[in-house]
């Protein structure tokens, strides 16, 4: 067995590895071979990629290399290694599968989206494209389609990575890209980041164009990051909206005092069911928190419950209006058949039902924008389990149940147009990682990035699993 090459950004965040390209200690060819190299020792086992673009990567990064060399500075991302979900459309690239074995072409763009120009134009290197659940409507990252990208955190046991951004999560967690982009649904970031023991942004509703990306339900559709850290987060969040954005766009990245902020803590809905894990690792962290003089209150959100009746009418709806009801009835075979068992659904929703839903739906959000008033963020736990084993899945009855349970933290924040986020919560005692969730009010995501770095800071980073038996 060969020793496994380390993260090339193992001991750097995007910051210092900014600064290190342009002193000339590092090269991005150097730093993008390097991740191919994992990335070949390390898929074949966690199966995070659709797709590897191995000979474009090292041309882009050769390009970017020389560009630095003769003057040319694209800023903070130029020469960074990442990958994408396969959900976006991307010129050079096969176009997006979003995780089916059926043709989608339909669902798809054929025109790369202003949102991958803003990365391109940052000097990202692209790796490839990574996994996702089937139409990205699944939350666990299951998928008998295209295949289960593994949790890195138990390499004797097939435990799931959270979806539908799995491959993207895996990925960060596992050392095999920078950082990566995913969407965001109903917790399709946050779960899997929280899962794998990353940083995950859920973008406010609108932020970022979603243009040339796959729709599961545009009424609710985000694009997301996935990060090591909130630090890394923010960096890249500054940087691509200023790509999108123009001059104009102003970088908050002022760090708030923790005794000045004031977090609402929900007082019923986010903290029902809770696993022993998750509860003592939210209540630490909580508790660390309040004694770094942050105080937590409690508040009521009664509208988090009205997504349990949204969800399950609308996205199915949603997916079916898209791909036709005559495609979906004489392809199904083909679809995973907890997704297939979601998506027949839709088959039979009621106009009057969609709209009514949705009329309730706006009105609460009109009406929770006031209950942000005192308040910086609003705090509770990811999911209310740790990532489960897969084998709990295999009856396609439970992993439906399973599915629709596991975004009872995350799908508020999409049904009330929120940002949000997960920052990964880890003791040092070989427990899985799980997530701590801040949300905030949709357009405060510069705010929600900045408190997210001064917990950060306080609670420490987290842990990386220990790959190298994979070697």
């Amino acid at each position: 067995m060969t020793a496994l090459a380390p993260n090339p950004l193992e001991n750097m965040s995007l910051e210092q590895f900014a600064h290190a390209l342009r002193a000339g200690s590092i090269r991005s060819e150097d730093v993008t071979a390097r991740y191919l190299e994992r990335i070949k020792k390390l898929d074949p086992s966690l199966q995070a990629f659709e797709f590897i673009d191995a000979e474009g990567a090292l041309a882009s990064a050769r390009a970017m290399d020389s560009l630095l060399a003769a003057g040319t500075d694209l800023g903070p991302l130029m020469g960074l290694p990442i990958a994408i979900k396969d959900v976006f459309t991307i010129n050079g690239f096969p176009a997006p599968k979003a995780g089916s074995n059926v043709d989608i072409s339909r669902m798809r763009s054929e025109v790369e989206g202003p949102f991958v120009q803003a990365l391109r134009k940052s000097g990202c290197v692209l790796l490839g494209k990574t996994k996702t659940v089937e139409f990205c409507l699944g939350i666990t990252g299951v998928s008998e389609s295209r295949g289960t990208p593994h949790n890195p955190w138990d390499l004797e046991h097939h435990r799931i990575p959270g979806g539908s951004s799995s491959g993207s999560a895996v990925a960060v967690a596992s050392g095999m890209c920078a950082f990566a982009i995913g969407s965001d649904s109903g917790g399709s970031v946050r779960v899997p980041a929280a899962f794998n023991g990353i940083f995950g942004l859920k973008t406010s509703f609108g932020l970022w164009p979603t243009e040339g990306v796959v729709a599961l339900d545009p009424r609710v559709d985000t694009i997301g990051l996935l990060a090591r850290s909130a630090a890394d987060a923010q960096l890249a969040f500054h940087t691509i909206s200023a790509q999108l954005f123009g001059y104009r766009y102003s970088a908050n990245t002022t760090e708030p005092c923790l005794d000045r902020l004031r977090l609402g803590q929900p007082d019923h809905h986010f903290f029902d069911g809770l696993s022993d894990d998750v509860a003592k690792s939210y209540q630490t962290a909580a508790h660390k928190l309040s004694q770094a003089g942050c105080r937590i209150d409690a508040i009521q959100i009664p509208e988090a419950s009205e997504r349990q009746h949204y969800f399950p009418l609308t996205m199915p709806a949603s997916l079916i209006a898209a791909l036709g009801a005559d495609f979906f009835e004489a392809n199904k075979q083909q679809i995973d058949p907890v997704i297939r068992t979601r998506m027949e659904t839709g088959l039979h929703s009621k106009a009057a039902d969609f709209l009514a839903l949705e009329a309730k739906r706006q009105a609460s959000i009109e009406r929770v924008k006031e209950r942000f008033h005192g308040f910086d963020a609003w705090i509770s736990p990811v999911t209310t389990v740790a990532a489960p084993l897969i084998s709990e899945f295999d009856n396609p009855q439970q992993a439906l149940t399973l599915a629709l349970g596991m975004t009872q933290n995350t799908q508020p924040s999409n049904y009330l147009e929120q940002c949000a986020v997960s920052i990964p919560l880890k003791d040092r005692s070989g427990a899985l990682p799980v997530g701590l969730q801040l949300m905030a009010s949709a357009g405060n995501d510069a705010e929600i990035l900045a408190i997210s770095c001064a917990i950060e800071k306080k609670l420490g980073l987290a842990d990386s699993p220990n790959l190298q038996a994979l070697a």
